[in-house]
């Protein structure tokens, strides 16, 4: 992700702690709710627990069931900002569970049913508790359907950048790092659950509906068009969208047969026209440098945001979402972010570097491709510069709270992680390791001690030092590796 103004291209920052994990405050409301009998068979078992304990983030996510499949059928008044929704989510659970808990901040739930069968529900803070009506073992695969309705609530991090559902002149800006997902929709709202979706989303004719993978359908009846994505690949409920608003659409395809899909604001359509007309040659470079580019389509959305937005962009899986016109940099550092981020994503909220480090030494190298600086010299002007010390905050591996998530070090001193691992290792061991990184943990997660560990078993160089000073040593390291 970046955000406006560049700080290190930086990043949406952490939520307040106090906005987003307030459990002493209703984080919506609920319909009667219907209770299991204490006899009945949805009384037995355990408790799925809320919030996975991330050491970041310790209240997002939910244990006892893991997600493979959502579909979030949606119907938004743009004039009313009223949003009615039905998600149906699909799981399987690790434990044998009486009750369990999804993610969702404001909204009204209407009701709940868990396969087929209506179930108990009550709202804590940002928990919607659901008591099953009958028995879900371990390992059954179970569905729960949920409908709400009601205005999104935006949410505000700790610096004052807004996520979530972001209502704009137009429709809405929908974006969802680290939390604002929970915004818009229930779910497991956590980077470790990854799923497959599917969206209907129905708006008044005259605006378009785009979420992530290929649009399946477009259909108008009565002043109101459903447009039907489907995105099959597992994604993070951090990265969905559902953005809505008048664009300008052009679908096309790469030279090496690739969709895309790019929807841009007739507001921005000047100033991103450049920058996204590159982006076929982007993904290409990308391919080159981190192998096959690892969804089944690509694009962008550009939209017109209101002032209040203050960063550029997100990598929405498959079409990243900009709030404004990017810039060809930024246009790299958002397509790097589908091999790393959204294919291979972070097993917790500290391990973000490996989003951002990436994404931003990409940056690096493409400004090498174009002419410019190579990224020695990049990593030599941060390392001997005395203005923005904010780079030495805490060492990019351990950032020690939730406003540090997406901080300076994360992005700066990350790349600068890879470049020490560069010299290191050598160009030959390197550049493998861009592409067998991507590869070996395609659609998955990982976290730092894997990224260790894959790079240790690739040199016969003793990396220990490396990692402990530059990933996670306090300060500025007084050593480097010779380039």
């Amino acid at each position: 992700m970046n955000r406006r103004p560049f700080r290190s291209c930086g990043a949406v920052a952490a939520l307040s702690v106090a906005l987003l994990l307030s459990s002493c405050s209703p984080g919506g409301t609920a319909a009667p709710g219907r209770t299991a009998a204490p006899g009945s068979t949805a009384a037995k078992g355990a408790v799925g627990r809320g919030g996975l304990g991330d050491p970041l983030f310790p209240e997002l996510g939910n244990a006892g069931y893991r997600v493979s499949h959502y579909g979030l059928d949606l119907a938004y008044d743009v004039a009313r900002r009223h949003l009615d929704g039905t998600a149906a989510i699909t799981a399987r659970a690790g434990q044998d569970l009486r009750t369990f808990q999804l993610d969702l901040q404001g909204m009204t739930v209407t009701g709940v049913r868990v396969d087929g069968r209506d179930a108990g529900f009550s709202r804590t803070g940002h928990k919607l508790v659901v008591r099953p009506a009958g028995r879900i073992g371990k390992g059954d695969t179970f569905r729960t359907t949920v409908s709400y309705r009601g205005t999104p609530q935006e949410m505000t991090d700790a610096d004052g950048a807004r996520e979530g559902w972001v209502p704009t002149a137009d429709g809405a800006f929908v974006s969802g790092e680290p939390a604002g997902s929970m915004t818009w929709f229930p779910g497991n709202n956590h980077p470790s659950d990854k799923a497959a979706y599917d969206f209907r989303i129905t708006v008044p004719e005259r605006y378009t509906a785009i979420a992530n993978g290929e649009l399946r359908s477009k259909r108008t009846a009565g002043g109101r068009t459903t447009y039907a994505w489907h995105s099959a690949e597992p994604m993070a409920s951090y990265l969905a969208t559902a953005t809505i608003g008048t664009f300008d659409v052009q679908e096309s395809r790469t030279p090496q047969g690739l969709p895309l899909y790019v929807a841009v604001d007739p507001q921005e359509a000047k100033a991103a026209k450049e920058p996204l007309s590159r982006l076929p040659e982007i993904l290409a470079w990308g391919t080159e440098l981190f192998g096959p580019y690892p969804f089944s389509s690509a694009g962008a959305i550009v939209d017109h945001t209101p002032p209040r937005i203050d960063w550029v962009a997100l990598e929405t899986q498959t079409k990243p979402v900009y709030a404004g016109a990017p810039d060809t940099a930024t246009v790299v550092h958002e397509t790097a972010h589908q091999w790393f981020g959204d294919s291979v994503t972070p097993k917790t909220w500290r391990d973000t570097w490996l989003n951002e480090g990436f994404a931003t030494y990409a940056e690096w190298l493409w400004e090498e491709r174009e002419g410019g600086r190579t990224p020695q010299e990049q990593f030599d002007a941060l390392y001997d510069s005395d203005e923005d010390q904010a780079r030495w905050d805490f060492p990019p591996g351990e950032p020690e709270s939730a406003e540090d998530v997406t901080g300076t070090p994360v992005y700066e001193r990350g790349a600068m992680v890879l470049q020490q691992l560069r010299n290191a290792v050598g160009d030959k061991a390197f550049f493998a390791i861009l592409k067998e990184w991507p590869a070996k943990f395609r659609h998955a997660n990982a976290d730092s001690g894997d990224f260790i560990a894959f790079c240790q078993d690739r040199t016969d160089e003793d990396l220990t030092d490396l990692f402990d000073d530059w990933l996670y040593g306090e300060g500025q390291p007084d050593w480097e590796y010779d380039a």
